[in-house]
Protein backbone atom coordinates (compact mmCIF):
# COMPACT_ATOMS: atom_id res chain seq x y z
CA UNK A 1 0.00 0.00 0.00
CA UNK A 2 1.11 3.18 -1.24
CA UNK A 3 2.50 5.50 2.19
CA UNK A 4 1.15 8.86 1.15
CA UNK A 5 -2.13 6.98 0.75
CA UNK A 6 -2.23 6.39 4.52
CA UNK A 7 -3.10 8.34 7.20
CA UNK A 8 -0.04 10.52 9.16
CA UNK A 9 0.80 12.79 12.16
CA UNK A 10 3.59 13.81 13.28
CA UNK A 11 6.88 12.38 14.55
CA UNK A 12 7.46 13.58 17.99
CA UNK A 13 5.82 16.61 20.41
CA UNK A 14 7.05 20.14 19.15
CA UNK A 15 6.36 23.58 20.62
CA UNK A 16 6.30 26.61 19.71
CA UNK A 17 5.67 30.28 21.21
CA UNK A 18 4.41 33.33 19.36
CA UNK A 19 2.00 36.65 20.17
CA UNK A 20 -1.42 36.57 18.99
CA UNK A 21 -2.99 38.80 16.15
CA UNK A 22 -5.82 40.01 18.06
CA UNK A 23 -4.51 40.10 21.61
CA UNK A 24 -1.11 40.87 21.30
CA UNK A 25 -0.03 38.25 24.02
CA UNK A 26 2.39 35.76 24.19
CA UNK A 27 0.65 32.54 23.08
CA UNK A 28 2.50 29.24 23.45
CA UNK A 29 1.27 26.16 21.31
CA UNK A 30 2.36 22.61 21.39
CA UNK A 31 1.73 20.38 18.49
CA UNK A 32 0.98 16.63 19.77
CA UNK A 33 0.85 12.86 17.76
CA UNK A 34 -2.26 11.19 17.75
CA UNK A 35 -3.47 8.14 16.75
CA UNK A 36 -5.21 7.25 13.69
CA UNK A 37 -8.79 8.25 13.27
CA UNK A 38 -8.31 10.97 15.87
CA UNK A 39 -8.63 13.86 13.82
CA UNK A 40 -6.98 17.31 14.41
CA UNK A 41 -8.12 18.76 17.83
CA UNK A 42 -7.36 22.03 19.75
CA UNK A 43 -7.21 21.82 23.42
CA UNK A 44 -6.94 24.92 25.53
CA UNK A 45 -4.40 24.61 28.62
CA UNK A 46 -5.68 27.16 30.24
CA UNK A 47 -9.06 25.87 30.91
CA UNK A 48 -10.13 23.57 32.86
CA UNK A 49 -10.13 19.93 31.71
CA UNK A 50 -13.51 18.57 30.11
CA UNK A 51 -14.02 21.49 29.37
CA UNK A 52 -11.12 22.84 27.12
CA UNK A 53 -12.04 20.22 23.54
CA UNK A 54 -12.68 21.46 20.65
CA UNK A 55 -12.42 19.53 17.59
CA UNK A 56 -11.37 21.07 14.05
CA UNK A 57 -14.73 20.74 12.60
CA UNK A 58 -16.71 22.99 10.22
CA UNK A 59 -19.67 22.84 12.69
CA UNK A 60 -17.59 24.05 15.59
CA UNK A 61 -17.07 27.79 14.02
CA UNK A 62 -18.35 30.00 15.86
CA UNK A 63 -17.37 33.20 14.05
CA UNK A 64 -16.01 34.08 10.98
CA UNK A 65 -15.40 37.94 11.25
CA UNK A 66 -12.23 38.27 11.60
CA UNK A 67 -10.45 35.13 10.99
CA UNK A 68 -11.95 31.59 11.60
CA UNK A 69 -12.91 30.72 14.95
CA UNK A 70 -14.08 27.38 16.56
CA UNK A 71 -15.85 27.05 19.78
CA UNK A 72 -17.66 24.41 22.40
CA UNK A 73 -20.66 23.81 24.06
CA UNK A 74 -18.72 25.16 27.38
CA UNK A 75 -17.86 28.20 25.79
CA UNK A 76 -14.15 27.52 24.59
CA UNK A 77 -12.93 29.04 21.71
CA UNK A 78 -9.83 29.32 19.40
CA UNK A 79 -9.52 31.80 16.45
CA UNK A 80 -7.20 32.28 13.86
CA UNK A 81 -6.76 28.63 13.09
CA UNK A 82 -6.50 29.03 9.10
CA UNK A 83 -3.21 29.41 8.60
CA UNK A 84 -2.17 26.58 11.16
CA UNK A 85 -4.91 24.27 9.73
CA UNK A 86 -3.81 25.02 6.08
CA UNK A 87 -0.25 24.08 6.47
CA UNK A 88 -1.62 20.65 8.04
CA UNK A 89 -3.63 19.92 5.29
CA UNK A 90 -0.95 21.10 2.94
CA UNK A 91 2.05 18.57 4.57
CA UNK A 92 -0.96 15.96 5.05
CA UNK A 93 -0.96 15.88 8.60
CA UNK A 94 -4.33 13.65 9.57
CA UNK A 95 -4.09 13.42 12.86
CA UNK A 96 -2.72 15.77 15.59
CA UNK A 97 -3.80 17.40 19.08
CA UNK A 98 -2.80 21.09 19.80
CA UNK A 99 -2.85 22.38 23.41
CA UNK A 100 -2.32 26.21 23.41
CA UNK A 101 -2.49 28.09 26.47
CA UNK A 102 -4.73 31.52 24.59
CA UNK A 103 -7.46 32.48 22.51
CA UNK A 104 -5.88 32.61 19.27
CA UNK A 105 -2.97 30.83 17.02
CA UNK A 106 0.39 32.76 17.18
CA UNK A 107 0.33 35.01 14.32
CA UNK A 108 3.69 34.35 13.11
CA UNK A 109 4.94 35.96 10.17
CA UNK A 110 1.26 36.19 8.98
CA UNK A 111 1.90 32.76 6.45
CA UNK A 112 1.83 29.37 7.25
CA UNK A 113 5.77 29.07 6.55
CA UNK A 114 6.47 29.18 10.24
CA UNK A 115 4.22 26.05 10.97
CA UNK A 116 5.21 24.31 7.96
CA UNK A 117 8.76 24.69 9.14
CA UNK A 118 8.08 23.90 12.68
CA UNK A 119 6.50 19.99 11.41
CA UNK A 120 9.65 19.95 9.13
CA UNK A 121 11.46 19.81 11.90
CA UNK A 122 10.06 16.34 13.29
CA UNK A 123 8.97 15.10 10.48
CA UNK A 124 5.89 13.20 9.56
CA UNK A 125 4.93 9.66 9.53
CA UNK A 126 2.48 6.98 7.93
CA UNK A 127 0.15 5.32 10.20
CA UNK A 128 -1.53 2.11 9.99
CA UNK A 129 -4.97 3.46 8.30
CA UNK A 130 -5.78 4.52 5.03
CA UNK A 131 -6.78 7.81 4.90
CA UNK A 132 -10.45 8.17 4.24
CA UNK A 133 -10.94 11.45 1.73
CA UNK A 134 -14.37 13.68 1.18
CA UNK A 135 -15.18 13.25 -2.74
CA UNK A 136 -17.66 15.88 -4.50
CA UNK A 137 -20.12 14.13 -6.08
CA UNK A 138 -22.43 17.42 -7.08
CA UNK A 139 -21.61 20.70 -7.43
CA UNK A 140 -22.77 22.84 -4.94
CA UNK A 141 -22.57 26.82 -4.39
CA UNK A 142 -23.20 29.24 -2.03
CA UNK A 143 -23.31 32.84 -2.50
CA UNK A 144 -23.27 36.14 -1.08
CA UNK A 145 -23.68 39.27 -3.05
CA UNK A 146 -20.45 39.28 -5.22
CA UNK A 147 -18.98 36.35 -3.15
CA UNK A 148 -19.23 33.14 -5.19
CA UNK A 149 -18.09 29.86 -4.10
CA UNK A 150 -18.58 26.59 -5.57
CA UNK A 151 -17.28 22.87 -4.61
CA UNK A 152 -16.92 20.51 -8.29
CA UNK A 153 -16.27 17.14 -8.40
CA UNK A 154 -12.36 16.91 -9.62
CA UNK A 155 -9.69 14.02 -9.92
CA UNK A 156 -7.69 15.98 -7.66
CA UNK A 157 -7.15 18.12 -5.05
CA UNK A 158 -7.52 21.55 -6.35
CA UNK A 159 -8.34 25.40 -5.53
CA UNK A 160 -8.52 28.37 -7.71
CA UNK A 161 -9.49 32.00 -6.04
CA UNK A 162 -10.28 35.30 -7.79
CA UNK A 163 -10.03 38.70 -5.88
CA UNK A 164 -10.75 42.13 -6.82
CA UNK A 165 -9.81 45.53 -4.73
CA UNK A 166 -9.94 48.94 -5.87
CA UNK A 167 -6.02 49.36 -4.96
CA UNK A 168 -3.39 49.82 -7.61
CA UNK A 169 -1.07 47.13 -6.04
CA UNK A 170 -3.99 44.21 -5.90
CA UNK A 171 -6.35 44.96 -8.72
CA UNK A 172 -7.98 41.40 -10.31
CA UNK A 173 -5.73 38.64 -9.42
CA UNK A 174 -6.57 35.32 -10.20
CA UNK A 175 -4.51 31.83 -9.45
CA UNK A 176 -4.78 28.08 -8.71
CA UNK A 177 -2.97 25.32 -7.39
CA UNK A 178 -3.53 21.57 -6.67
CA UNK A 179 -2.34 19.98 -3.80
CA UNK A 180 -0.13 17.22 -4.96
CA UNK A 181 3.90 17.15 -5.59
CA UNK A 182 4.89 19.85 -2.83
CA UNK A 183 2.74 22.24 -4.43
CA UNK A 184 1.56 24.00 -1.24
CA UNK A 185 5.07 24.48 0.06
CA UNK A 186 6.24 26.20 -3.17
CA UNK A 187 3.64 28.08 -4.17
CA UNK A 188 1.03 29.04 -0.88
CA UNK A 189 2.41 28.33 2.77
CA UNK A 190 4.74 31.79 2.17
CA UNK A 191 1.65 34.01 1.12
CA UNK A 192 0.56 36.21 4.28
CA UNK A 193 -2.49 37.89 5.51
CA UNK A 194 -2.94 41.13 4.52
CA UNK A 195 -5.13 44.55 5.41
CA UNK A 196 -5.12 48.34 4.94
CA UNK A 197 -3.67 50.97 7.52
CA UNK A 198 -7.10 52.65 7.88
CA UNK A 199 -8.42 49.11 8.81
CA UNK A 200 -5.66 48.39 11.44
CA UNK A 201 -6.05 51.65 12.95
CA UNK A 202 -9.64 51.31 13.39
CA UNK A 203 -9.49 47.35 14.97
CA UNK A 204 -6.99 48.89 17.56
CA UNK A 205 -9.55 51.70 18.38
CA UNK A 206 -11.53 48.73 19.13
CA UNK A 207 -9.13 46.31 21.21
CA UNK A 208 -8.27 44.42 18.15
CA UNK A 209 -5.36 43.90 16.39
CA UNK A 210 -3.28 44.45 18.90
CA UNK A 211 -0.66 42.12 17.97
CA UNK A 212 -0.50 43.29 13.92
CA UNK A 213 2.59 44.48 12.65
CA UNK A 214 4.44 45.01 9.68
CA UNK A 215 6.21 41.72 10.78
CA UNK A 216 2.83 39.50 10.56
CA UNK A 217 1.07 41.35 7.94
CA UNK A 218 1.06 43.43 4.71
CA UNK A 219 -0.59 46.33 5.30
CA UNK A 220 -1.52 48.75 2.35
CA UNK A 221 -1.89 52.82 3.04
CA UNK A 222 -3.51 54.44 0.05
CA UNK A 223 -1.36 53.67 -2.77
CA UNK A 224 1.31 51.86 -1.66
CA UNK A 225 2.70 48.66 0.28
CA UNK A 226 3.92 49.53 3.30
CA UNK A 227 6.65 46.46 3.95
CA UNK A 228 9.82 47.75 3.27
CA UNK A 229 10.95 44.34 1.74
CA UNK A 230 8.07 44.15 -0.63
CA UNK A 231 5.85 40.94 -1.55
CA UNK A 232 7.40 37.46 -1.98
CA UNK A 233 4.67 37.32 -4.89
CA UNK A 234 3.48 39.29 -7.71
CA UNK A 235 0.36 37.58 -6.77
CA UNK A 236 0.73 36.93 -3.25
CA UNK A 237 -2.63 38.57 -2.36
CA UNK A 238 -4.88 36.12 -4.34
CA UNK A 239 -2.29 33.10 -2.90
CA UNK A 240 -3.06 33.72 0.81
CA UNK A 241 -6.85 33.96 -0.25
CA UNK A 242 -6.22 30.29 -0.98
CA UNK A 243 -4.37 29.24 2.04
CA UNK A 244 -6.75 30.42 3.74
CA UNK A 245 -9.37 28.92 1.56
CA UNK A 246 -7.35 25.59 2.21
CA UNK A 247 -7.43 26.03 5.73
CA UNK A 248 -10.74 27.06 6.30
CA UNK A 249 -12.08 23.71 3.69
CA UNK A 250 -9.91 20.99 6.31
CA UNK A 251 -12.45 21.74 8.75
CA UNK A 252 -14.56 19.43 7.02
CA UNK A 253 -12.89 16.53 8.68
CA UNK A 254 -10.63 15.14 5.76
CA UNK A 255 -9.10 15.98 2.53
CA UNK A 256 -11.54 17.40 0.02
CA UNK A 257 -11.31 15.47 -3.15
CA UNK A 258 -12.87 18.31 -5.73
CA UNK A 259 -12.67 21.47 -6.99
CA UNK A 260 -12.80 24.71 -5.43
CA UNK A 261 -13.66 27.80 -6.70
CA UNK A 262 -13.73 30.99 -4.56
CA UNK A 263 -14.77 34.58 -6.21
CA UNK A 264 -14.08 37.28 -3.85
CA UNK A 265 -14.21 34.36 -0.73
CA UNK A 266 -13.68 35.10 2.73
CA UNK A 267 -14.50 32.75 5.90
CA UNK A 268 -18.04 33.31 6.24
CA UNK A 269 -18.86 31.84 2.50
CA UNK A 270 -15.74 29.04 3.19
CA UNK A 271 -17.49 27.83 5.79
CA UNK A 272 -20.96 28.42 4.58
CA UNK A 273 -19.87 25.96 1.14
CA UNK A 274 -19.26 22.98 3.92
CA UNK A 275 -22.57 23.41 5.31
CA UNK A 276 -24.24 23.09 1.88
CA UNK A 277 -21.75 20.06 0.69
CA UNK A 278 -23.04 18.34 4.13
CA UNK A 279 -26.53 19.55 3.43
CA UNK A 280 -27.06 16.70 1.36
CA UNK A 281 -26.09 12.68 1.10
CA UNK A 282 -25.83 13.03 -2.70
CA UNK A 283 -23.09 15.18 -2.39
CA UNK A 284 -20.33 13.55 -0.94
CA UNK A 285 -18.99 10.38 -0.23
CA UNK A 286 -15.83 8.69 1.88
CA UNK A 287 -13.31 6.67 -0.42
CA UNK A 288 -10.01 5.26 0.78
CA UNK A 289 -7.36 7.01 -0.66
CA UNK A 290 -5.77 4.54 -1.94
CA UNK A 291 -8.55 3.63 -3.71
CA UNK A 292 -8.90 6.62 -5.74
CA UNK A 293 -8.17 6.32 -9.71
CA UNK A 294 -9.44 7.83 -12.41
CA UNK A 295 -13.21 6.44 -12.16
CA UNK A 296 -15.52 7.44 -9.37
CA UNK A 297 -15.86 4.30 -7.73
CA UNK A 298 -19.28 3.23 -5.51
CA UNK A 299 -20.48 4.93 -2.54
CA UNK A 300 -19.10 3.03 0.62
CA UNK A 301 -18.25 3.74 4.07
CA UNK A 302 -20.66 7.08 4.02
CA UNK A 303 -22.10 8.50 7.03
CA UNK A 304 -22.69 12.29 7.26
CA UNK A 305 -22.66 11.07 11.48
CA UNK A 306 -19.40 10.57 11.46
CA UNK A 307 -18.47 13.84 10.25
CA UNK A 308 -20.21 15.35 13.80
CA UNK A 309 -17.64 12.85 16.07
CA UNK A 310 -15.52 14.81 18.23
Amino acid sequence: MMTYAMQHTIRKTVELSGIGLHSGKKINMVLIPESENHGITFVRSDLPKGENIIPALWNKVVDTQLCTVIGNEHGARIGTIEHLMSALRGLGVDNLRIEIDGGEVPAMDGSAMPFVNLIDEVGIKAQNLPRRMIRVLKEVSVTDGDKRVTLSPNESCSFVGEIEFDHNKIGKQRFGTQLVNGNFRHEIAKARTFGFYHEAQWLRSQGLGLGGSLDNAIILDTDNIMNPDGLRFSNEFIRHKLLDAIGDLYLAGGQILGLYNGIKAGHTINNAILHELFSDDANWEYVDMFQIDSTFPDKKNKTKESLLVA
